[in-house]
């Protein structure tokens, strides 16, 4: 028998906030926390903006010894990491940790810390780098830390799809809960990778949007958008099976109900032109979670704010839904957070899972030119108070990666 699955704590750090309260706020009005980069020195990159966290701080969840030892990266899911157990109110004295497992996922890991230690390495010799450097760039070192701050002794792993990560890690710890495995699993994605390796790598790859204006950088569906921008963060979601959950009384979010996932084995980094493996993936998601194309309401797209994406995501949407597809509302949440890599399912899955909560559906911000070639409802500029029963985040990542997951409203 499938057992449900629900949200009972949410955490994040990320450019429009550093914790639930103020994201969603920000998100609801519309904040965009794309700024000029401050992290590095710009001045011979041809990108000068990304989508930074701003203020932040480990103090009283991390001694500094401690984060002095983690990168950043780390350092973000830790704190998300923190107010999700917090927020769930969650009893570890109560629980079989046994059963309390954690999928936490990161695209990239502390690539920061790799450049770093390179230079180190460079200048004084490569047996004088730190003796943390290994434990602080390896992408599932986020999720042993983790682990090791609240005591989770079940599943531990960590899914690397790239960009479509955290999206897989909710989904596989859904199924985990739903098939009996464990009662409770924290899940997820960070990622942290505003540094010149990064911003170099992708800007060569022509990945980056280059323009100086912030307003015109991550414009998801736009007519002239021209490259993703970076964004870092991490973004947390306790799921609980729900009579455990019900038995202790605990708030509840909404409901994880079916994921889908699925290759494109098409190319190393461009998405399949027709959108096959996406439409598949979210056809699968919806069988997965027992009900019909025509109940979703809504979609969190990946949309990247490459012109790839977009269009590709676009006829993806279309070839699953067919003629409902124009009923669906479809925003870009990447809009006003950027793109948080590895990271961004997580938070886009809070958003969502928000969203229903609060029957609001956010923005798509900052549209100015419609494209024809992106012709569904993408929310444009405001986002709208109305109620969905359902709905989908989509993540694709390269090498053909396609994730998606279904939320529900959660009704007893």
């Amino acid at each position: 028998m499938r057992r449900r699955v629900v949200i009972t704590g949410l955490g994040t750090v990320n450019p429009v906030g550093n914790n639930i309260k103020d994201s969603w706020e920000n998100i609801k009005n519309g904040v965009c926390g794309i700024d000029y980069i401050t992290q590095i020195d710009v001045t011979d990159h041809a990108v000068k903006v990304a989508g930074e966290v701003k203020n932040f701080s480990t103090e009283g969840v991390i001694d500094k010894k401690e984060a002095r030892r983690m990168d950043r990266y780390s350092q973000l899911s830790m704190v998300a990491a923190v107010e999700a157990f917090e927020d769930s109110g969650l009893d570890m004295s109560k629980e079989d940790a046994s059963r309390c497992g954690i999928i936490f996922s990161s695209g990239i890991g502390g690539l920061k810390t790799t450049e770093d230690n390179y230079v180190t390495g460079t200048r004084r010799g490569f047996d004088k780098v730190s003796p943390f450097y290994i434990p602080m760039t390896i992408s599932n070192m986020a999720a042993g830390n983790i682990a090791i701050k609240l005591g989770f002794k079940g599943m531990c792993t960590c899914v690397v799809t790239a960009c479509a990560s955290s999206n897989n890690a909710i989904g596989d710890s859904f199924h985990r809960i739903r098939d009996g495995y464990a009662e409770v699993m924290l899940c997820g994605g960070a990622e942290s990778s505003i540094c010149d390796l990064a911003i170099g790598g992708f800007t060569a790859m022509q990945a980056l949007n280059t323009t100086d204006d912030p307003s015109r950088a991550s414009i998801p569906f736009d007519k002239e958008r021209a490259g993703f921008v970076m964004g870092e963060g991490a973004g947390v979601l306790i799921l609980e099976e729900y009579e455990h959950a019900k038995a202790r009384g605990a708030n509840i979010y909404a409901e994880v109900v079916g994921y889908g996932s699925t290759c494109d084995a098409y190319h190393i980094t461009a998405p399949d032109p027709e959108g096959a493996g996406g439409a598949a993936c979210m056809v699968q998601a919806v069988e997965d979670a027992g009900i019909e194309l025509t109940d979703i309401g809504y979609i969190n797209a990946h949309g990247t704010s490459t012109h790839l994406n977009e269009l590709c995501e676009t006829k993806a949407i279309k070839a699953a839904f067919g003629e409902h597809a124009y009923k669906l509302m479809v925003s870009s949440t990447k809009s006003m957070t950027g793109h948080l890599l590895g990271g961004s399912g997580a938070i886009e899955g809070i958003f969502t899972a928000l969203a229903l909560k609060d029957g609001f559906i956010p923005a798509t911000i900052n549209y100015k030119v419609p494209d024809e070639e992106c012709d569904l409802d993408i929310v444009p500029n405001e986002g709208r108070n109305v109620q969905v029963e359902y709905a989908i985040s989509n993540s694709l990542g390269f090498g053909g990666h396609n994730a998606s997951v279904v939320f529900k409203h959660f009704a007893e």
